[in-house]
């Protein structure tokens, strides 16, 4: 089985990018996701959690994602904490994800993948890329925040240019060039 991590800032278009390896048959583990259903239902990691960041972290049995971000993308240190207990789960969620498929070729889909180490565990890692501009007129429109809260959450990821550097392949989603023209080459050369 051939493991691909699709990464990139936030904003760039990876849930993009990832439906359309799913529409070409390529099963997708969305990272974000994986991470989200183990905060509310791994029992171990939630007990974690709670003790790094408060009993009300938590309200009946409800994570309080509002209040979590507000902490993690307001101190540096507190996001590293929360990483250091969430990627070790979410790492064995995918292993075992990763068990269950039956194609040869398999998308990890992480916004922080290299920050986490997980390209270690795959053989190739694709960056999706999209104009800084694009990105945050993306963002206000998906996510209806200010410009400073989202450069404020740009600012705790990794540099796009160093992501580029460090993958693979890079994907641009600029809504210039199309984009399955640019999957179906990078799969042709993988396979």
């Amino acid at each position: 089985m051939i493991k691909i991590g699709l990464t990139g800032g936030i904003g760039v278009g990876k849930t993009y990018v990832a439906k359309i390896f799913q529409k070409l048959g390529i099963p997708v583990f969305n990272s974000d996701k994986h991470a989200k259903l183990c905060l509310m239902n791994d029992l171990n990691l939630k007990k974690n959690i709670e003790n790094q960041f408060g009993k009300d972290i938590y309200f009946n049995g409800v994570l309080q994602r509002k209040r979590l971000a507000e902490i993690v993308f307001n101190d540096t240190d507190a996001l590293t904490k929360l990483n250091i207990l969430v990627h070790p789960v979410v790492k064995k969620s995918f292993g075992i994800w990763c068990q269950k498929q039956k194609t040869n070729l398999i998308i990890k889909e992480a916004a922080i993948l290299f920050e986490s180490n997980s390209e270690k565990d795959l053989d190739f890692v694709i960056c999706v890329s999209a104009p800084y501009d694009e990105r945050i007129r993306r963002l206000k429109e998906r996510d209806r925040c200010s410009e400073n809260d989202i450069k404020q959450r740009m600012s705790q990821q990794m540099d796009e240019d160093k992501k580029q550097k460090l993958s693979n392949f890079i994907i641009t989603n600029d809504s210039k060039q199309l984009v399955l023209p640019q999957i179906i080459n990078i799969i042709k050369e993988i396979e």
